[in-house]
């Protein structure tokens, strides 16, 4: 995509399904838009996603950092949110958890390089941190 210096930059929306709608119910998968040109690196964090200890069905909260490399396509937020959601009644373990929002970003946007980072909030005592990435670089 071509982009002149000073030219508003179009990005196509009507694909989008979910953003500028009212939407009440988790997402199975983020929806994605045409990359703006020159966007080197995307970084959403929230410290609100919840999940259930697989074991237990204890709720565990969470803290996620997406960080990704954009080539095509970029992630939409509400989305995305939405998906998170999606995890709110689920029995994972924290790194399964990382690996598979790594897996849905790298499947959806199809970018250069993903790294999920989730920092689970402690439990006795104990703080877990599960970094997944996928991608063709390493370092984003």
């Amino acid at each position: 995509m071509s982009h002149t210096p000073g030219d508003p930059i179009q990005i196509g929306t009507e694909h989008l399904t979910v953003l500028g709608q009212e939407h009440r119910a988790p997402l199975a998968h983020v929806e994605c838009f045409d990359a703006p040109p020159d966007v080197a690196l995307v970084r959403f964090r929230t410290e609100e996603v919840s999940s259930r200890c697989p074991v237990t069905g204890q709720p565990d909260l969470s803290t996620v950092l997406i960080e990704y490399r954009p080539d095509r396509r970029c992630v939409e937020s509400k989305s995305l949110k939405l998906y998170l959601w999606s995890f709110r009644d689920r029995a994972v373990f924290a790194e399964a958890l990382a690996a598979e929002i790594a897996a849905e970003i790298d499947r959806s946007a199809r970018p250069r390089h993903v790294r999920v980072t989730l920092t689970q909030r402690p439990r006795g005592g104990i703080t877990i941190e599960a970094v997944a990435e996928r991608g063709r670089a390493r370092e984003p």
